[in-house]
């Protein structure tokens, strides 16, 4: 995926989850930050970042904030809708017959459901931009939700789904994701507990620049 129209700034601060502050062309701009967890590693004071002009001259903050420059890494995409849109187009060179996005599975909404011949599949996506020591970990910040939808997935595979969650890699150089059991304990219990149950868990890696994010894992769902 490529963004349209971008950016670089400087980072300022961040007042909440929502929006932060960034220097662009001289002037502080408020922006609007395109993902809800802590990002705390990342959004440092004086820190280049990417914007994204939004096309839609009504809203109150005219940018995005979608990637942060982090040392040794290069660029890392931040933007929490972009691994949904990378998969999707990940999804559509695999030869499924069906490919369907938010798909009502029991009491969640699961991100892919897929059908190739007679066999089913359920494919969750979770985005990782936390780097540690050269390992990717996720979540950054607790997601009862993310626990919900590894139960969903644990049932769905007992019920004969080919069942998968896909960690996508929003930055260069890491191959790995590990649940980060420090922040959220219950998240890393849920994973250990699908895999022994056999769901899939797939390590996405991707060509991460200011400005577009690829997926360039060669592994493919079968």
């Amino acid at each position: 995926m490529i963004y349209a129209d971008t950016a670089e700034a400087r980072f300022i601060d961040r007042p909440n989850r929502f929006i932060a502050h960034v220097e662009l062309d001289g002037r502080t701009e408020t922006v609007h930050v395109k993902n809800t967890g802590r990002c705390r590693e990342l959004l440092l004071p004086n820190i280049p970042v990417v914007l994204e002009k939004s096309d839609n001259p009504n809203r109150k903050t005219k940018y995005d904030l979608i990637a942060v420059r982090k040392k040794k890494l290069g660029w890392i995409n931040i933007d929490s809708q972009a691994p949904n849109k990378v998969v999707k187009e990940w999804l559509t060179k695999q030869d499924f017959d069906v490919v369907i996005p938010e798909y009502s599975y029991g009491d969640s909404r699961i991100d892919f459901y897929m059908e190739k011949g007679n066999r089913k599949y359920l494919l969750e996506v979770k985005g990782c931009t936390l780097e540690i020591g050269g390992t990717g970990y996720f979540p950054d910040a607790p997601t009862v939700r993310g626990v919900k939808h590894i139960r969903e997935l644990m049932k769905a595979q007992k019920q004969g789904f080919w069942c998968g969650i896909a960690f996508v890699i929003q930055m260069n150089g890491i191959d790995e994701v590990l649940p980060n059991t420090e922040t959220h304990p219950e998240f890393g219990e849920a994973l250990s507990q699908a895999k022994q149950a056999g769901v899939h868990v797939l390590n996405l890696t991707c060509s991460v620049d200011k400005n577009s994010l690829e997926i360039t894992s060669p592994i493919r769902i079968t």
